[in-house]
């Protein structure tokens, strides 16, 4: 947190005593911390912020809790925004921040006991076939009609946000509100991969030219060349990753590292009727089966393959601390300089990649390395997701009492608000609208973001997408992932005997909601068990095993390559 964002924190804590809205406060607000970076001129960021003023009136004194996790974008939003909407509003928000694991566990809590925990969520939209089968959150749709008719910015503009798909539901139901999010791509060192006497070698080496791999073959052959190599006194590794048993484990694989091998099925934003979870749905989107058995693939071939790479990579090609490190601790490794490439990179990372001083940074502020579309497994074929986009959105439940829910959701609006998510977006890079990406300011920026807003740019940005409809009960399966790929990955169990585990508990799991018939004709109906063979003999997922599982490598230049993302 820099000098200014604490100045502007203390200013207007200080302006938060007064139990009632406050337009003096939202003048201070807007001179101090967001001037010209926003999309409506200073006319119209007042007008923006009377309408707070106005619709919080009848709320004025409540106090109400919000949590999300610790990333950046949300730790602004916890130490400006909040006290910023206190100050306009008379609304006190307390903006906790915790692990996303946490975050998990404590709406699932609400879910189960009914029980007020927090006014709102925001929480990954991975949740959102949970949230349309258990019909316990306030679908946003139905809401902005209803009970949060008034206290619904008329200058929301719906359409301008970028990942909605990801928080709708089958029935065209808006269930969360995007309020950050942020995609998993491949990054790399630009400056080595452009360096004439490293390109020569690896050609020489390999056969043909370095660049940005299309292929897990070519990610492969270019870890392998890396590793071990000195470059500016240091020892340089091929790969980064994290392989600690822990929750964020799980996300490792759920993040569509499954679909980017090619287990799935062809369907974007998700693989249909196979997803990336390996899960098989009928056309009515009721969950019938995860192991092939059942006509899922969390145990095919396919998905072996994928768990075999990542551990193959992160025991030869990692630094060696890596297998005992977590999700966040892992993040800013590639940012002390030893690190070539890492194919399961998030651009909520980009943040603390750009910072003065770093060894992956230019003096005049460019970084030397760059961000690119993943490459895909064996088993990929056109037409399959190509990767994974965390969006987190904010999740209002039926178990709150309505009047915290109005409050909350005007909370929801101001931290997305046209006013100020420009400035919010230069600060966690996170994007969720469009014109914010668009802003003047992001192009005079881009070319200090390594690729970072010509993705956002362009179409691609659609093709990245979160977990889909597939997954009926999020918390409770999510658990389940980390817990055996973490067998696989400390070598307790092959990787085959953990996938096999891990299938079979998804589906006790979906028996049991299935039994107890709580998501109604939206739950879970297994099929009867069968010969794998029958399923892999049908077109799709899942897939019999490849003779070849390494494919000719192939790879792509990177200017050849942003160049298709500005067209």
């Amino acid at each position: 947190m820099n000098k200014r964002l604490l100045s502007t924190t203390a200013v207007l804590m200080a302006l938060t005593g007064p139990a009632f809205a406050d337009m003096d406060a939202a003048r201070s607000f807007l001179d101090a911390e967001i001037g010209d970076m926003s999309v409506l001129d200073r006319a119209g960021q007042e007008a923006e912020m009377q309408w707070f003023v106005d619709a919080a009136e009848p709320l004025a004194g409540m106090s109400i809790n919000v949590v999300s996790e610790t990333i950046t974008t949300h730790e602004y939003e916890s130490r400006v925004l909040a006290p910023a909407f206190t100050a306009i509003t008379g609304i006190k928000v307390t903006h906790d921040l915790i692990g996303e694991g946490d975050v998990v566990e404590k709406l699932q809590t609400q879910m189960q006991t009914g029980e007020n925990v927090y006014d709102m969520y925001i929480n990954d939209a991975d949740l959102v076939g949970t949230h349309w089968r258990y019909q316990q959150v306030r679908n946003i749709t139905d809401w902005m009609a209803e009970d949060g008719a008034d206290f619904t910015n008329p200058d929301l503009d719906l359409d301008d946000f970028i990942g909605l798909a990801s928080a709708t539901g089958p029935d065209d139901k808006l269930y969360q509100l995007p309020v950050q999010q942020f995609a998993n791509l491949y990054w790399f060192r630009h400056d080595w991969f452009t360096d004439p006497d490293i390109m020569a070698e690896f050609r020489a080496e390999y056969g043909y030219d370095l660049g940005v791999p299309v292929n897990w073959s070519a990610y492969e052959d270019i870890a392998k060349f890396f590793t071990g190599r000195e470059i500016d006194g240091q020892e340089i590794f091929g790969n980064m990753d994290y392989g600690k048993k822990d929750p964020s484990l799980g996300w490792r694989f759920t993040d569509a590292w499954m679909s980017m091998a090619g287990m799935g099925d062809k369907g974007e934003p998700n693989g249909f009727p196979v997803d990336e979870w390996g899960i098989r749905v009928n056309e009515n989107y009721q969950p019938v089966g995860s192991c092939m058995a059942r006509g899922g693939a969390t145990n095919s071939p396919a998905a072996v393959y994928a768990i075999d790479k990542y551990i193959d990579w992160l025991k030869n090609y990692t630094p060696p601390a890596a297998a005992g490190m977590t999700f966040s601790e892992a993040g800013p490794v590639p940012a002390q300089g030893n690190i070539a490439q890492q194919m399961f990179w998030y651009t909520a990372f980009t943040a603390d990649m750009v910072k003065e001083g770093l060894p992956v940074m230019n003096d005049d502020g460019t970084p030397k390395w760059r961000m690119a579309p993943s490459p895909y497994g064996a088993y990929w074929e056109d037409g399959m997701k190509v990767g994974y986009q965390d969006v987190g959105a904010a999740t209002l439940m039926k178990s709150t009492p309505v009047d915290r829910a109005q409050a909350a959701w005007l909370y929801a609006q101001f931290i997305v608000s046209k006013t100020v998510d420009t400035k919010k977006s230069h600060v966690g890079l996170t994007f969720v609208r469009d014109s914010s990406i668009r802003h003047e300011s992001f192009t005079e920026r881009a070319p200090k973001l390594g690729g970072l807003v010509e993705f956002y740019r362009s179409p691609d940005r659609t093709r990245w997408s979160d977990t889909g409809l597939n997954v009926p009960d999020y918390p409770r399966l999510a658990q389940l992932w980390w817990q055996n790929i973490g067998d696989a990955s400390s070598g307790a169990k092959t990787s085959q005997e953990a996938l096999d585990a891990l299938c079979e508990q998804q589906e006790s799991v979906m028996e049991r909601l299935e039994r107890a018939g709580i998501q109604g004709d939206l739950g879970p109906k297994l099929n009867e068990p069968q010969d794998p063979q029958v399923w892999l003999d049908q077109e799709g997922a899942p897939k019999p095993k490849l003779d070849n599982e390494k494919p000719a490598p192939v790879t792509i230049a990177y200017e050849e390559l942003i160049k298709r993302w500005q067209e």
